[in-house]
């Protein structure tokens, strides 16, 4: 993710109350990837990227099962 979207995951995460440091990849280079991680030191941080994700896409969610298989379908916008 960019900067960009990393403010919003950010500001997402604690909304949600979802430990996390969104940073940077490259410490010095803020306009590049960033990920999610579990400190905000550079040198002993480890991405956790996926957890976070999963933990809003859980909380977002709830416990519905996901689907079965594929899905389809058709949105017809209302006559004016």
């Amino acid at each position: 993710m960019g900067p960009d979207e990393a403010r919003r995951v950010d500001a997402l995460l604690r909304k949600l109350g979802i430990e996390g440091v969104v940073a940077p990849i490259d410490p010095d280079n803020s306009t590049g990837q960033w990920r999610v991680y579990d400190t905000a030191d550079p040198y002993a941080r480890t991405d956790v990227t996926a957890a976070a994700l999963a933990s809003v896409a859980r909380l977002i969610m709830g416990n519905e099962p996901g689907p079965s298989g594929p899905t389809r379908g058709f949105i017809i916008p209302p006559k004016e």
